[in-house]
């Protein structure tokens, strides 16, 4: 290894040398059958044409097909010359009564959104208009119209963009101040960076006359949420030939998209600081991931406000709801994935063996009521875990989870403290608890 980056040329305390042995460690593990890959997870999102296939995000700036069956890459998706990070993505379903093909899609730290076709590999075209590292992408379909990307940045804003021609549809705006501000100020919104964003699967629609109705969540670096609302009018339909020029246009009336929800709405403020991961259930209920330590669930008929909270031992990255199993399933900065029970808000089980932070979960339900998740991590792994009981028992009791969670971590822990001890001073060490229990 080059000096210059060979950890031995550095100055490194006790702590840093014992967490780095502990991980190297920890990485020889085979929890989750691993998949190991050439950079960090940082999203992952379900092929929706075959349920034995993953869409996985690096940092290498390259969106990599995974069949997890065999572990092997059968695509690639490169994009960025420079190499950096995608840090999202979404698929497109395909075919439906237009007939899409399957499209990736990826945002970038080189703030444009990338969109490939998935078979061919093709670069189809890039969206440019953040002017900071966009870090989540939405595929919104519309029978009626376009179809919708959205995709939301660090510098505070949201871009509605029509996929088939790039075409730049409705901007949302905050209060950011970073570098390009000029370009971003105006309007009120997130006056941070956005981490996520969700639609509301209950109060979006397409209304009769075809205009899609959409409400949006969106989650940050700051500790609300928000929420946006807009419907797209007749001009998202395919235009029909421009006609003579009309008279100078009168103010932007109320069904104009330009002067709809101009402000992003607090929805809640239940977290401390940033909230991660937004995701709605079923119910229609808002399940959220955060940085204080907490899974929440915000009830849509109680004012979005939370009746269940799921503490950690440090950040949350991601969480999805098992409909079918009753769970809810959990990512953490701690390297586990936690399983609770989403009646009683228990602890149901951990799973162990990412040794970096887990970053992203998937859910993929194959048939026969098999149901696999599948969790990425900095590490570069990808890993899968059966949600079967059968399967769970017996991981349990082979060892690959300890029910609780921190059980595993805490002998890890303990048996690191004592590999940093001389014999001597483990020998005094024992001297001195004869001599107590001899009191």
């Amino acid at each position: 290894m080059p000096p210059a980056i060979d950890p031995g040329h550095f100055f490194q305390t006790e702590t840093s040398i014992a967490e780095t042995s502990r991980r190297a460690r920890k990485a020889t593990n085979s929890h989750g059958d691993p998949i190991r890959l050439p950079s960090k997870v940082l999203a992952i999102a379900a092929d929706p044409a075959d349920a034995g296939r993953v869409y996985v995000a690096e940092s290498a700036g390259v969106i990599r097909r995974v069949i997890l069956a065999t572990k092997d890459t059968s695509h690639a998706y490169r994009g960025p010359a420079s190499n950096a990070p995608i840090t999202c993505l979404a698929l497109t379903l395909g075919g439906g009564r237009k007939q899409r093909p399957v499209v990736v899609i990826g945002g970038c730290w080189d703030r444009r959104v990338w969109v490939w076709h998935a078979e061919t590999r093709a670069v189809q075209r890039t969206l440019e208009g953040h002017v900071d590292l966009v870090k989540a992408v939405l595929y919104v379909p519309h029978d009626g119209g376009r179809d919708l990307v959205i995709s939301g940045a660090a510098d505070g804003t949201i871009i509605v963009w029509a996929l088939e021609d790039g075409t730049k549809l409705c901007v949302f705006k905050g209060g950011y101040r970073g570098a390009g501000a000029a370009a971003a100020a105006g309007g009120e919104g997130h006056p941070r960076g956005i981490l996520d964003l969700a639609v509301d699967p209950v109060a979006s629609s397409t209304t009769a006359d075809g205009r899609l109705s959409l409400s949006l969540f969106g989650a940050g670096s700051e500790r609300e949420i928000r929420r946006w609302t807009v419907t797209f009018p007749p001009p998202l339909l395919p235009p029909p030939p421009p006609p003579p020029p009309p008279p100078p246009p009168a103010a932007a009336g109320k069904d104009d998209p330009r002067r709809q929800q101009v402000v992003g709405e607090v929805v809640s403020a239940a977290h401390e600081t940033s909230v991660n991961r937004v995701r709605f259930d079923e119910d229609g209920d808002l399940w959220t991931a955060s940085s204080d330590k907490t899974c929440r669930c915000l009830v849509r008929d109680d004012g979005w406000k939370a009746n269940v909270e799921l503490a950690h031992p440090d950040f949350v990255r991601d969480v999805l709801v098992d409909e079918q199993g009753g769970m809810i399933i959990t990512a953490c900065r701690d390297e586990e994935v936690r399983v609770w029970d989403r009646g009683s808000g228990k602890l149901h089980h951990t799973f162990s063996g990412h040794f970096e932070e887990v970053t992203a979960l998937v859910l993929l339900l194959p048939g026969r009521g098999v149901r696999t998740l599948v969790s990425g991590s900095i590490d570069g792994t990808v890993r899968r875990w059966s949600l079967r009981g059968g399967d769970i028992e017996r991981d349990r009791l082979s060892g690959v989870m300890e029910g609780g969670g921190e059980g595993g971590k805490e002998e890890e822990r303990e048996k690191e403290k004592d590999d940093l001890m001389t014999e001597e001073e483990r020998r005094e060490l024992e001297e001195l608890m004869d001599d107590k229990e001899g009191e």
